[in-house]
């Protein structure tokens, strides 16, 4: 298992697929052998805060699939792993424990995909300690040094892409006048860009967080990725809006409270209109040369969702 582990954490660029992938990435981050649900939320925190092994290594409350795969992006802000889960069921499993500290939260249909910023990984935490050991660091010196590795998450924290397989955002086939499996093929890549896009732009312009605007600039890196073009009635159908309004959709999943919720997307409805606009504006006067190139544009020139 420590080999496995190995492979996942220290040889980036190698590509795992199939059923190899779920125990591969459990050896990794042991909290995916918890069960989402009392027990596995009271065990989560020993293993993820302080390295304790999972009480058991069965995985069979996954599926797995022979088509499920973890590859690396390279990104203008590094290389980052993206996970492929073929079963739905497999895809909110994987959310439900690693995002939800292993409480059973419900997984909106319309999510498809998520972006994991900070996964403590303690195999590079046990890496730099026998280093550290055989170079003479000695054991007694060993928990300041922990301190100063700790010190900077990025010596033992993660970010990992989890992609689910199914239409992207919950919009049929039938509306976009493809067939299935070219909408899947579509949708996969979509999810990717959208995901590796939110990976590049916390790190270039982490002073730009904003949920929504994240979304926007995401969306249309995957649309550019999958069709070679940027399509504002199909970026603001991902997220439910049509004509300056809310109609329903994924927007919803980012609007927190349920008093004047309904006024609340609606005005956000049309704020996403004006900035879609601009994004079709500034992308007519001169062809990005990819996806990310796309999105760095998007945040250098129009600056912040926050922004008039």
């Amino acid at each position: 298992m420590r080999e496995e582990a190995k492979s996942v954490t220290e040889t980036e660029k190698s590509a795992l697929r199939g059923r190899e992938v779920l125990p591969a990435l459990a050896a990794v981050y042991p909290q995916l052998y918890l069960v989402p649900g009392p027990e596995g939320a009271r065990v989560y925190p020993d293993i993820v805060r302080s390295g304790q092994d999972a009480p058991s290594h069965a995985l069979n409350h996954f599926l797995g699939h022979e088509d499920d795969s973890l590859l690396w992006e390279e990104t203008p802000a590094g290389p980052v792993p993206v996970i492929t889960l073929q079963e739905r069921a497999d895809f909110e499993l994987f959310l439900q424990i690693m995002a939800h500290r292993c409480e059973p939260t419900p997984i909106p249909r319309t999510q498809g995909a998520s972006i994991l910023d900070g996964v403590v990984n303690w195999t590079k935490i046990r890496a730099h300690r026998e280093e550290f050991l055989r170079a003479g660091g000695g054991e007694a010196a060993w928990p300041e040094e922990f301190t100063r590795f700790t010190a900077d998450r990025a010596n033992y924290k993660d970010a990992l892409i989890v992609l689910s397989a199914g239409p992207y955002s919950a919009v049929p086939a039938e509306e976009l006048g493809l067939s299935e499996s070219e909408w899947l093929a579509a949708s996969h890549t979509i999810r990717k860009a959208h995901e590796c896009t939110h990976f590049l732009c916390r790190r270039l312009f982490p002073e730009k967080k904003d949920a929504i605007w994240d979304e926007l600039v995401a969306d249309a890196a995957g649309l550019y990725a999958a069709f070679g073009s940027f399509d504002r009635a199909l970026a603001e159908r991902f997220l439910g809006v049509s004509d300056g309004a809310y109609r329903g959709g994924r927007l919803e999943n980012y609007v927190d409270g349920e008093e004047n919720k309904r006024e609340r997307l609606d005005c956000l409805a049309q704020k996403i209109d004006r900035t879609l606009r601009r994004f079709e504006s500034i992308l007519a006067d001169r062809a990005p040369d990819g996806p990310y190139e796309l999105a760095i544009r998007l945040e250098e020139e129009i600056g912040c969702w926050k922004q008039p």
